[in-house]
């Protein structure tokens, strides 16, 4: 099936507007014939910035080293050819290459990356002495509800395309998706392919990146706001991740629509939990603590769209440097200081160790939370078997922690790979192992025979 992208700019609805609603007031140009025009200079400006990008990526679900073909949109941020876009556009890839405006293309890095804003930030690897390339400006205006945007992408490798639309709500806040950041939402149609593409105001600049869409009583598209990536940008570079800071605060907001709650104070926020081992845990923060400010600054969160800021600025926080809180608990104000720790990566990469039949991940506290409370300080998970493996064969389950192979213990996917090599060096002595695993709180030993190359 071919799908052709059309660019439309909806001139009826101009004509009929401006038509029936005139106005001498040059600032609001949907009602005059200017509006046109203005979309148009608007899009020019960004248009050749955007990049049709074509990702090839990892999959080890099954148990296997397979590779998927990913695509997406991304928009180029400066003359030397750095490129926002998604994170899950780019997530595990091994090869990443990106189609300019002009038809030219090229590979590209990640420079860094982060799973819960879902941004990325790529370089294009381009030609020495290349000519500096279009870039679109990341604009820190403040974008309000009935704001005209453009949604732009390459979808499916097609032409530049443009949605046009509205903001919807400029601060939208998604539970599942916006621990950091409220989103943008807006009824420009953001295709499939257009994931990692701009969001665009009329002045022709960059308010955020587009991210999600649903077609679920009428369309809707979510995009991360361009102020709270450039809070980001320079760790994305310097350490290619955001490198968030922990303390292991749950925080909940003084009106909690969703759990009707009222907590009847006029400012602060409430510590609604604190999880086992964190820096807040230890310091001696407690359920229903009030929190009133950090360092001598005012927190406050009357609403649940107050604590995705609130969580950026705690995240951003320097790492092993205590800050200083002010809390109310039982009516009574105390400092109570806390030492921010790494959070660490959200999710680590899998590695397939294909004669053994599976492929493995590192716990993480954070997207493992019932395997690191199992294995008590993190470790090493099966991530996926080979149905037709001999970790299969052996009675080895997905979700397994393993904690030891041949009695040595491992702490990290290093420790796996040393062992698997030299296994595989080994094998005509030795061709099967005892892995030391913990399922569902039992622990359990599990013997694989790898003499079968079936895998390899």
């Amino acid at each position: 099936m071919t799908i052709r992208i059309f660019f439309l700019v909806l001139s009826s609805l101009v004509i009929a507007l401006s038509s029936g609603c005139r106005t001498s007031n040059p600032a609001l140009g949907l009602y005059n014939q200017d509006f046109q025009e203005t979309i148009r200079a608007a899009s020019t400006k960004v248009f050749p910035a955007v990049v049709y990008i074509r990702v090839v990526s990892a999959n080890l679900s099954s148990g296997k080293d397979e590779g998927n073909i990913v695509s997406g949109s991304g928009v180029i941020i400066s003359p030397d050819g750095e490129i926002l876009t998604n994170h899950h556009v780019i997530d595990k890839a091994r090869e990443i290459r990106c189609q300019l405006y002009d038809g030219t293309s090229y590979r590209a890095t990640v420079l860094g990356s982060d799973k819960d804003l879902d941004i990325a930030l790529l370089k294009l690897a381009l030609p020495e002495n290349s000519e500096p390339l279009p870039n679109a400006i990341l604009s820190p205006a403040t974008v309000n509800e009935g704001d005209f945007v453009m949604a732009m992408g390459a979808p499916w490798g097609l032409a530049r395309s443009v949605s046009i639309g509205i903001i919807s709500c400029s601060r939208r806040y998604l539970d599942s998706h916006g621990k950091y950041s409220l989103w943008y939402q807006t009824d420009a149609s953001i295709s499939p392919g257009n994931s990692g593409g701009p969001l665009v105001n009329t002045a022709g600049e960059v308010i955020g990146i587009n991210t999600l869409a649903t077609l679920i009583g009428g369309t809707m598209g979510f995009t991360v706001p361009a102020t709270v990536i450039q809070s980001v940008l320079a760790r994305l570079r310097q350490y290619g991740e955001a490198n968030w800071a922990w303390l292991g605060l749950e925080l909940q907001p003084l009106h909690d629509f969703d759990r009707n709650i009222t907590f009847d104070y006029d400012h602060g926020v409430m510590v609604a939990g604190t999880l086992p081992g964190s820096p807040a845990r230890k310091a001696g923060i407690q359920p229903n603590d009030r929190i009133t400010a950090l360092n001598g600054e005012r927190l406050t969160a009357p609403q649940s769209e107050d604590i995705p800021d609130i969580n950026r600025r705690l995240g951003l926080l320097p790492f092993e440097v205590p800050v200083s809180f002010t809390v109310w608990r039982n009516d009574q104000q105390q400092e109570i200081t806390i030492t921010p720790i790494p959070k660490g990566k959200a999710e680590g990469d899998e590695i397939a160790f294909p004669r053994w039949g599976f492929t493995a991940k590192v716990i993480n506290r954070f997207d493992n939370p019932g395997l690191y409370f199992y294995s008590r300080k993190g470790g090493v998970f099966v991530y996926g078997i080979d149905s037709d493996g001999n970790a299969a064969e052996s009675n080895l389950n997905e979700q397994d922690v393993i904690s030891t192979v041949a009695g040595k213990e491992l702490n990290s996917l290093s420790d796996l790979e040393k062992i698997y090599a030299e296994a595989l060096q080994n094998i005509h002595r030795q061709h099967f192992l005892i892995f030391g695993i913990i399922r569902n709180g039992r622990e359990m030993q599990v013997a694989i025979d790898f003499r079968n190359e079936k895998n390899k």
